[in-house]
């Protein structure tokens, strides 16, 4: 690290264990390079801190320094902490992964859902990417409503027959399931059985009392000069995102109009597909638990491990219109969301978040920022992290 990577940021933060040093390198060029405001980092391996930096400020749009524990919404990240849940309950033997929804959740079997499988909601197979009649924000929130919504839905395919990603629709999915089954919402049932046991500074669903802890999140452009490079989305993939009738549109679209996610009101929401708020090092705590002990504390058995990282639905994604790979619940490795390794599970978040966990070399990464890019997956400030990991462990 040469000295003007060094005045470049001053008040870059927390501690990289010996042979780490390339993930704070990669760190300190996400500000210099691809436009960074405030981000932080933090590596796991083998239930061990490796790595916890921050750096930047708070706010997108403001100038008070990120904190040692400032947190963000983390957008799609969400969905790998909301996948454990119903997972966690496969695993203590309350729900069955290949029981029919209508088992747990009767009214969802309306509008020719009867057949769909619980593994089905997990792996983006259950065909209701999107609403006929998209929902508030209000709406969206009311687990009632929501509900009701993706119950009455008819499927866009077949349940089971395909998949394409449930931006908004994964969410209340889970969260439905989760409560029928265990009386609790899936904010509180994250919050009793996974972040309290963890330490954990992650919510879906945010009290109040920590909302002081919360940066402001907002667009920021990949610059244009620096050596970084530019990412263009193929023709197929623009041109879905730009008609407002294809399923991509309104997948994305299911809430509307689109919620300010620095309002309160959205960050208070049980919206367990986008609405997570954490810290990084909450996130690759999480993780970490996955794969083995952390301070006593594990969530997956080996079996249930086994199980996150099996491909479940792969190939061309109805809605996000490239080849994806999913487990139960978490995003796999491959060309559109590349991770540490062919088992690595885990879930970006549109925009630049990551969390991931990669059994083979005992990691787990978090990664979370202020600054929201346009690409849903695969972000240049990730990637690198990503690959600066790969190489301090070579």
């Amino acid at each position: 690290m040469d000295v003007q990577e060094i005045q470049d940021i001053q008040d870059i933060q927390g501690t990289v264990q010996p042979g780490f040093e390339p993930v704070r390198d990669a760190f300190l060029r996400n500000f210099r390079q691809r436009g960074e405001r405030g981000a932080a980092v933090a590596v796991y391996r083998d239930g061990r801190k490796v790595v916890d930096l921050w750096a930047g400020v708070k706010d997108v749009d403001g100038t008070a320094p990120w904190a040692v524990d400032t947190a963000q919404v983390v957008r799609s990240a969400t969905k790998g902490v909301a996948a454990a849940v119903p997972l966690l309950l496969h695993q203590r033997g309350q729900l069955d992964l290949d029981a029919p929804v209508g088992t747990y959740w009767p009214e969802f079997k309306a509008a020719g859902k009867e057949r769909a499988l619980v593994r089905h909601l997990l792996s983006h197979q259950a065909g209701v990417p999107a609403l006929d009649r998209p929902l508030t924000l209000a709406e969206a929130a009311d687990p009632d409503v929501a509900s009701d919504a993706v119950a009455a839905q008819a499927p866009a395919w077949e349940p089971g027959t395909g998949h394409g990603y449930h931006p908004h629709t994964y969410g209340w999915l889970l969260a439905a399931l989760v409560l029928r089954v265990t009386g609790r919402t899936i904010g509180r049932w994250v919050a009793e059985e996974i972040a309290r046991p963890l330490g954990l500074d992650l919510w879906i669903g945010l009290p109040a009392d920590e909302a002081h802890r919360v940066g402001r999140i907002g667009p920021v452009e990949e610059p244009a000069t620096g050596g970084a490079l530019t990412l263009r989305p193929k023709r197929s993939v623009a041109d879905a995102y730009a008609d407002p009738g294809s399923l991509t549109r309104r997948a994305f679209g299911a809430i509307d109009p689109a919620p300010d996610e620095n309002d309160p009101a959205y960050r208070a929401a049980e919206l367990p597909a986008s609405a997570g708020i954490s810290t990084a090092r909450a996130l690759a705590r999480f993780y970490a638990a996955t794969l083995g002990p952390v301070d006593g504390h594990r969530l997956f058995a080996p079996a249930t491990l086994a199980m996150a990282r099996t491909e479940e639905s792969a190939g061309p994604d109805r809605v996000l219109v490239v080849s994806t790979r999913f487990g139960l619940g978490h995003m796999l490795h491959g060309p559109a969301s590349p991770l540490l390794s062919p088992g690595s599970f885990g879930h970006p978040g549109r925009g630049g978040s990551l969390g991931f966990a990669d059994p083979a070399s005992g990691i787990a990464l978090g990664y979370v920022t202020n600054g929201m890019r346009k690409g849903v997956t695969a972000d240049p400030r990730a990637q690198a992290l990503l690959r600066a990991v790969k190489a301090s462990i070579a």
